[in-house]
């Protein structure tokens, strides 16, 4: 607990900020366990559902969630903080039952485009939440590396821990699973509800009924307000738009091919390939916390020029180099690289955003980030078959150059602007 408390301010501790990162992870730790280590083997080996029904289920659950992250923000602006996300969670509960009962390639397709709906507003209520509790301290930076510890554990213990439990049948899995969302649900309820924010009633309906006054023409009135509303405060770059996308685009890059490219082309076994995993995991979670709290005192500038030129130059020679020992150091300096951006971009946008149309902003531009990852991998795929394995790797060191460079015109425009 000292430890703890050098680490994270006890400010930051509030129940709301505990709620969320019991939240983030438990719900990260079922879709970890249900994607990666649960669906493909459940839909192939025991349904015996074709190639197309697995790939047409995966791509649903990412479409459901980066679609709905938008209007999921546009929601907790109107109906509130809790509401949404229980809203999101209960809708998540009912995808892990419809699974866990279903034997037809339709109700598993319902099942996991369910998923990614009911997904969707966890990181916009989470944003808006962080902003909420971290708004006094000025330590959004350390709340986004705790979480992300959170976000990332769930993740990459869903997988492991869950073959655990797998021992012939399934049913007992699922029953698991619905449990921890079950758990989720309950901890929602602690959840604060409708932000108490000032916001201008000529640019926004406020009272909860507002939303639905005047039916489908009432909604779609408040819709166009929204939009009037950010194109009127929301003052940014233009290159961040490209920027969002790029972000994640250079992960989706490697995604699908990572575990290809170990096996065949560096001949590692599983065993030292998730030794590799875990190093540069590790060093990844380590190291969140304490940037986060230099990004709090020392500004996000140099943090993402460090994190995105190191990316960059890391995995450029990962796809270029065959010695082990190498690929050992340059995972080390892929880990450090993202415990630099990771907190540090999120932190970034926060300063960005309008007054009012925050949760809708944040859900704009989670949509635009999250676009990278839906389109990274098919572009992987194309290149890999048409110029060989290094391909994906060099495209995303290439788009790590990239965004280097237009964080340091975005720095510069911003510090333009400060001068002015």
């Amino acid at each position: 607990m000292e430890i703890t408390t050098k680490l994270v301010s006890k400010k930051l501790l509030t129940p709301t900020f505990i709620c969320l990162w019991i939240i983030m992870f438990l719900v990260e730790f079922v879709k970890g366990a249900l994607i990666v280590s649960i669906l493909p083997v459940y839909m192939g080996d025991v349904l015996k559902l074709s190639a197309f029904a697995i790939g047409l289920s995966f791509s649903l659950q990412y479409i459901g969630d980066n679609v709905f992250r938008s209007p999921a923000g546009w929601f907790i602006e109107r109906v509130g903080f809790r509401l949404t996300m229980m809203m999101g969670l209960l809708l998540t509960f009912v995808a892990v039952f419809i699974i866990a009962m279903a034997d037809k390639m339709g109700m598993i397709v319902l099942g996991c485009a369910l998923i990614g709906v009911g997904t969707a507003p966890l990181w916009p209520c989470v944003l808006m939440g962080i902003s909420a509790v971290t708004r006094e301290n000025n330590n959004f930076g350390t709340a986004m590396g705790v979480i992300q510890i959170s976000s990332l554990g769930g993740t990459g213990s869903g997988p492991v821990i869950i073959n655990f439990f797998v021992d012939g049948s399934y049913q007992p899995v699922f029953w698991f699973l619905l449990a921890l969302m079950g758990v989720v649900v309950i901890v929602s309820l602690f959840l604060p509800g409708k932000t108490k924010q000032k916001i201008d009633p000529a640019a926004l309906a406020s009272e909860d009924s507002s939303i639905w006054e005047g039916g489908f023409r009432g909604v779609l009135n408040n819709v166009r307000q929204s939009i009037r509303h950010i194109k009127e405060n929301l003052h940014v770059s233009r290159l961040l738009f490209p920027a969002l996308f790029l972000q994640t685009f250079a992960i989706g890059l490697l995604t699908p091919v990572i575990t290809l490219f170990v096996r065949t082309e560096l001949d590692l076994s599983p065993e030292a390939f998730s030794a590799l995993l875990v190093t540069g995991g590790g060093i990844t979670v380590i190291g969140l916390i304490p940037i986060g709290r230099l990004v709090d005192r020392y500004g996000t500038k140099w943090f993402l020029h460090i994190g995105f030129s190191l990316a960059a130059v890391a995995i450029g020679l990962f796809a270029m180099t065959r010695s082990i020992p190498l690929v050992w150091l340059l995972v080390i300096f892929i880990g450090i690289s993202y415990a630099c951006i990771l907190p540090t971009w999120d932190t970034m946008i926060s300063h960005m955003l309008p007054e009012g149309e925050k949760g809708t902003v944040w859900g704009l531009f989670l949509t635009v980030q999250g676009s990278g990852m839906v389109v990274g991998p098919i572009v992987s795929g194309k290149l890999w078959d048409m110029l060989g394995p290094s391909a994906p790797f060099m495209a995303s060191a290439i788009v790590m150059a990239v965004l280097f460079f237009v964080h340091v015109i975005m720095s510069r425009q911003k510090s333009s602007l400060t001068r002015v």
